[in-house]
């Protein structure tokens, strides 16, 4: 069951959800949600660079991105059929008994403009910034501004704690991630 409002207020408060820089409730709490906002920093893809996508090579990945930052007061523009990394301000981290959805906003997507492929949902335990996989389904560029409300994130409460919560696991490709980095799906192919 998801969280209603005064129910994320109240696991804010104890800590068993924890988003820093503290959000403002009067501005980010949604009646089952909260807005996080856009950062500055974003991963770009290079097609020029290599032939295509090999993933389970980390230096073809390296090779195909790079990182970009919008200087204060400026837009990222996103152009039609591109995708893009990027995140959000806030870091997230949640209790081994809560997990949290991704969500786009609906002024966002009227825009054309998808914040998840496929990675929606963050497991309990999960600590780290909030990578989005932006994508432009529009026919026509879109000015994103750093600090702009982005997506969402409800709560849900597990029926009990996680017994290999997110920061236990061995396979924890993203735990404590900084900002939008590439995929690690290297990791999972063998040497």
């Amino acid at each position: 069951m998801a969280l209603a409002d005064i129910d994320i207020k109240k696991a804010i408060k104890i800590g068993k959800i924890k988003i820093i820089p503290k959000i403002d409730f009067s501005s980010q709490l949604g009646s089952c949600s909260v807005d996080l906002r856009l950062s500055s920093v974003f991963r770009l893809f290079n097609h020029a660079q290599v032939p295509f996508i090999d993933p389970a090579d980390k230096h073809v990945l390296d090779e195909l991105t790079k990182e970009i930052k919008v200087p204060q007061g400026k837009a990222f523009i996103i152009q039609p059929q591109e995708f893009v990394l990027a995140s959000t301000i806030e870091t997230l981290e949640l209790s081994d008994d809560l997990l949290a959805r991704l969500e786009g906003r609906s002024s966002i997507g009227r825009l054309g403009i998808v914040v998840h492929s496929t990675a929606s949902v963050f497991d309990p335990g999960w600590k780290g910034k909030v990578v989005l996989e932006l994508g432009n389904l529009g026919k026509m560029a879109v000015a994103l501004y750093p600090g702009v409300r982005i997506c969402s994130l409800t709560f849900e409460e597990l029926s009990s704690k996680a017994q290999v919560p997110y920061y236990k696991k061995k396979d924890a490709k993203y735990i404590d991630q900084k900002g939008p980095v590439v995929s690690k799906l290297f990791k999972e192919f063998k040497k």
